[in-house]
């Protein structure tokens, strides 16, 4: 690789802007680093004038990033606009083919398009890279590719999303309701202002669980329909049931091999407070990875915001800089596996269900029969009654049981006129 090293930068939102002012200041330590010197030679957003946290040096500004390849020579393209398809996408497929390399930290984008990205950086012979997509400044993509390489991966979970893992955290400090606490995470900008469906859904964790799996799992990207629900429906009322039980809520991603498939899910689960996972608070993330010969590992940090992702963008950049040309995910695309898909009907676990229901004699009785029916078994029971409206709160702690089981049941369950709401089920983590 040459010494001077031409850049660019494409989308000048919270993460673009920070990062290019994080490549005027450390230029001169990025050369003792790697001994290249860089150049950033064009930079591209919707709007020339809008007002930004750092000033742009607007000669080098193009409003349609295609024809940044038309005016001037670049090396390495950063991608920050962040959507899956669109000028996202156009943006890096042109880049790549013209052996440009690629550092993004958009999740979407290589969650839906990582194994057509991937065989065209490799035909091209140029990088891809994305250490930023998952866990912001956590290092866990390179961790997996690098530093523990030799190892067999069976499982990786954690908390992958900062919003929803400060809501909840914050519902229980505060004992504000979720709306209450959605606006103030909004406030303090751990939230999207306009729309923050994409971290409540639990969406933002999926798109990351699928890429943590193929590199875990050396396996394609999966495009299977799985498991994902978010924090939207958790009311204060589980999160101060869950304190009695001496356990807190927590959103997680999961993805695991069992029996040689593939399983990938996200959603929220119920964790004892005496775990490592419980107690990764407010907008941290944490990764737990297991694998032979290592045992468990855990890597903890900030796992969103324009610092931390900035931190994995500058190290992916480093990597290039240094002449590292690796594959995207660790492997050579064709010797990626495609690994069957788990049938979510057979995942098991301990449930957590709130009934709320009209407090008459008999209703209990309807309820743990229609669960004794359908093989779940009643480990523990809360009853409380509001007398003043005539209802009553009744929580069943169940042993373990199957997905289609409980789904099975509650469908049936909601037919019953003595329950006010769709019950609320979570799971418990071993």
């Amino acid at each position: 690789m040459k010494n001077f090293i031409n850049i660019a930068v494409v989308g000048l939102g919270q993460v673009g802007i920070y990062l290019l002012n994080e490549l005027n200041t450390k230029k001169k330590d990025i050369e003792i680093k790697t001994g290249k010197k860089i150049n950033i030679v064009a930079i591209s957003a919707k709007s020339k004038n809008k007002k930004r946290q750092f000033k742009i040096n607007k000669k080098i500004f193009y409003k349609n990033p295609l024809e940044i390849f038309k005016h001037k020579k670049v090396d390495i393209l950063f991608e920050s606009i962040g959507l899956s398809d669109g000028i996202s996408k156009k943006i890096v497929e042109t880049a790549l083919k013209k052996k440009v390399h690629v550092i993004t930290p958009n999740k979407a984008l290589i969650s839906k398009h990582g194994n057509y990205l991937t065989k065209l950086a490799e035909k091209n012979k140029v990088n891809l890279e994305f250490e930023a997509s998952v866990a912001g400044g956590i290092p866990i993509l390179r961790s997996i590719k690098e530093g523990l390489i030799t190892n067999k991966i069976s499982k990786v979970y954690g908390i992958l999303n900062g919003t929803s893992n400060y809501i909840l955290s914050e519902m229980e400090n505060s004992s504000e309701g979720f709306s209450e606490v959605l606006k103030k995470a909004q406030k303090l900008g751990y939230a999207e202002p306009g729309n923050p469906k994409l971290d409540l859904n639990g969406f933002d964790a999926f798109a990351k669980v699928r890429i943590l799996s193929a590199l875990a799992f050396n396996n394609k990207i999966s495009k299977h329909k799985c498991l994902m629900e978010g924090i939207e429906k958790i009311e204060l009322k589980d999160i101060k049931i869950a304190d009695q039980l001496n356990l807190r809520i927590k959103l997680l991603g999961i993805s695991e091999l069992k029996n040689n498939q593939l399983f990938e899910a996200v959603h929220p689960c119920l964790v004892s407070k005496k775990s490592y996972i419980g107690n990764v608070n407010g907008v941290m993330n944490a990764v737990i990875l297991e694998g032979k010969p290592v045992g468990q590992s855990i890597l903890q940090g900030e796992g969103a915001g324009p610092g931390p992702t900035s931190s994995s963008l500058l190290s992916d950049l480093l990597s290039i800089l240094r002449g590292n040309i690796k594959k995207p995910f660790g492997v050579s695309f064709s010797k990626l596996k495609s690994l069957k898909h788990y049938n979510v009907n057979n995942y098991v676990n301990s449930l957590y269900i709130r009934f709320e229901v009209k407090d008459k004699p008999g209703v209990l009785s309807q309820i743990t029969n229609r669960l004794a029916k359908y093989k779940i078994s009643v480990k523990r029971l809360i009853q409380t009654p509001d007398k003043k409206n005539n209802k009553a709160t009744i929580v069943i702690i169940t042993h373990k049981t199957s997905e289609i089981n409980c789904n099975t049941c509650i469908s049936k369950i909601k037919d019953n006129q003595n329950i006010l709401k769709s019950p609320i089920v979570i799971r418990l983590l071993d």
